[in-house]
């Protein structure tokens, strides 16, 4: 929003919120009428086109921000060097409004102009009537317009809202107010209205045009640089009309310069332009990829959380994974299909993000696999590889940890990782599964006071080190699985293992453990509080019991572009596991975390409060 807002800056739809695209339900239900009634071969070419061009126009959209996303993350040609946070996603949200305002300009259009119904697929002469018209009029008009919207009186009505973005991606080049995209119509409009009225326009010719438009903004906002030096070597004059991201982003950092559309020639001409605008480019292009101090991998969970991913849509990625979302049934083939493609091209980890916090920086990476493929046995082998692989990559670039995330680190797949120093003993990286902190987490979430808890059948080291550390510190542990209550009293010490008891009726309000499942949790007692120890959260089928969030801490303030949700995790929340990992690098700790070994639990509780992580609960 801008800083006082004006007239007009709210879209006509936004009270409708995620229903907004029924504004285009009577241009459907139109269609689908004609095609009924009339068939097929009464559409002409520019009707067949409108629906299909809308949508191609938002997967344009998406592949620039999956690009854009991806290569800040990895910071190869990097322009703007700073965060982007939840604030920033949040306002751009909307950035499909404008498509569906020129839906309803293409419906009205068809309508209203009846020269547009004999349209021809293709005619030269109006394509060159129409790059005439931009190249004039157009970035004329635009030039001094935007000029004018940055005097106080436009710009604090309108113009700041799109500018609250000094970190751009593509989709801030069409976040303006209504009134705005309103002026840009009617310039956009000159240059595919006008061969119309001529009797030489085309359909390819609109489309066409719309999508260089697209394709420019996009590429103006996308805050990396990707024109190479060698176009501008070939033709000369071409600096005078196309700019490049660095041009524009000079704009969004110093708001007086690099007024132009697409075409800088009239920053030239006016002697606006920004003098370190070929400094900036210069420099952008030699930015390389960046060597972090910590990477932190993991791996898709379900086919959904695709779209999840920091380089999925940003919409989704922003809010935790449980959260649903109503067009999900209609991206579901294109999960599907994303999902074969990863598990047959998907031969090495690929960078998602990139936080920072201070001057130490972390990557998250992610292994081209789901949950489902970690549980077919015949893919292990496959996934252990896809794993080495990213761990003796890390190891080469110079990283200093790695910490294990999800099931990269499950005991049945590589025993917590103990297989990859065993295989590599002169890893300089530092392996973490993060098993310290996790523990610290469950146990200072069980409330103070609690005499005795329930371990609900659970083998994972957290939960035998949780259930070892109550044992030790005089709180029951009560177990109702025979075997797994035998390997764990042989574990405690001998003074200890009264407080390790086997029994079927004995059911306490604190239940802990790795899955508790529906027939589990149906038993339990109303009030039951249970508290899981894995990276999992539970399936949460009772109203009447309290869920507690798998192990995770809130990051201090200090940690920056945090504008992703960890899986169902809230906002600016880390697991624990992941923690850990930082905590290691932090604090320099030399030691691998893996296998049977792990940190000391207070140790690195204390050192988590005092990097200034806090506890969601307190105990």
């Amino acid at each position: 929003m801008a800083t006082r807002p004006g007239p007009l800056t709210k879209w006509p739809w936004q009270w409708m919120g995620n229903f907004k695209y029924l504004v285009l339900a009577p241009a459907v239900l139109h269609t689908i009428h004609r095609v009924a009634t009339k068939g097929w071969g009464d559409l002409d070419p520019a009707y067949v086109t409108m629906l299909p061009a809308l949508l191609l126009r938002m997967i344009h959209n998406q592949i620039w921000i999956s690009l854009s996303r991806y290569l800040m993350a990895r910071r190869k040609n990097v322009i703007v060097d700073r965060s982007i946070e939840f604030e920033q996603v949040d306002r751009e949200r909307s950035w499909d409004d404008q498509i569906i305002f020129n839906g309803l300009e293409f419906y009205l259009a068809y309508a209203m102009i009846p020269n547009v119904r004999l349209l021809p697929v293709w005619r030269t002469d109006g394509a060159i009537i129409t790059v005439l018209l931009h190249m004039g009029p157009v970035e004329f008009l635009y030039y001094w317009f935007h000029r004018a919207l940055h005097h106080h009186f436009l710009y604090s009505r309108y113009h700041s809202h799109h500018h609250a973005s000094i970190v751009t991606e593509p989709i801030t080049s069409v976040i303006h107010p209504f009134a705005e995209h309103v002026v840009y119509f009617m310039l956009f409009s000159i240059p595919t209205l006008t061969p119309i009225f001529m009797g030489c326009g085309s359909v390819l010719g609109v489309v066409l045009y719309i999508a260089y438009i697209d394709f420019m903004n996009n590429m103006g906002h996308c805050n990396f640089e990707l024109v190479p030096k060698w176009t501008f070597k070939a033709f000369p004059p071409l600096k005078y009309l196309m700019y490049t991201p660095s041009f524009h982003s000079l704009h969004h950092t110093q708001f007086r310069t690099n007024y132009s559309l697409f075409m800088p020639f009239y920053d030239y001409m006016y002697n606006t332009m920004d003098k370190s605008s070929d400094e900036l480019y210069e420099k952008s292009l030699k930015v390389t990829d960046e060597t972090p101090d910590l990477v932190h991998l993991t791996h898709m969970t379900t086919l959904q959380s695709t779209y999840h991913l920091r380089i999925g849509i940003a919409s989704i990625a922003s809010k935790p994974s449980d959260n649903p979302v109503w067009y999900s049934w209609m991206i579901w083939p294109v999960a599907w299909l994303l999902m074969v493609l990863a598990w047959v091209y998907g031969s090495s980890a690929f960078v998602i993000e990139r936080l920072q916090m201070k001057k130490f920086t972390m990557q998250t990476w992610t292994i081209p696999r789901y949950n489902f493929q970690y549980g077919m046995n015949w893919e292990r082998d496959s996934i252990n590889s896809l794993i080495v692989k990213a761990i003796l990559d890390a190891d080469e670039r110079g990283v200093k940890v790695l910490s294990l995330g999800l099931l990269n680190q499950a005991k049945a797949l590589n025993r917590s990782g103990e297989l990859f120093i065993t295989k590599y003993p002169k890893l300089r990286v530092r392996l973490v599964d993060g098993s310290g902190l996790a523990t610290a987490v469950v146990l200072k979430s069980i409330p103070l006071g609690t005499k005795k808890v329930f371990l609900s059948g659970s083998t994972s080291k957290v939960a035998h080190a949780t259930a070892i550390t109550l044992c030790e510190k005089g709180v029951q542990v009560i177990m109702n699985q025979k075997k797994e209550y035998d390997m764990l009293k042989s574990r405690l010490p001998e003074g200890r293992t009264v407080y390790l008891k086997f029994s079927n009726k004995d059911i306490p309000q604190i239940w802990i453990g790795d899955n508790i499942n529906d027939k589990q949790q149906q038993r339990a007692p109303i009030g039951m509080t249970f508290i899981p120890t894995s990276q999992f959260p539970l399936k949460k089928i009772r109203k009447d019991c309290t869920y507690l969030s798998t192990p995770a801490m809130k990051i201090p303030q200090t940690m920056e572009n945090v504008h992703t949700c960890e899986n169902w995790l809230p906002r600016r929340v880390m697991s624990a596991w992941r923690i850990a990992g930082i905590l290691h690098a932090l604090e320099g700790w030399e030691t691998h975390e893996c296998g049977d070994d792990m940190m000391d639990i207070e140790k690195t509780w204390t050192a988590a409060i005092k990097h200034g992580f806090v506890p969601l609960t307190k105990g």
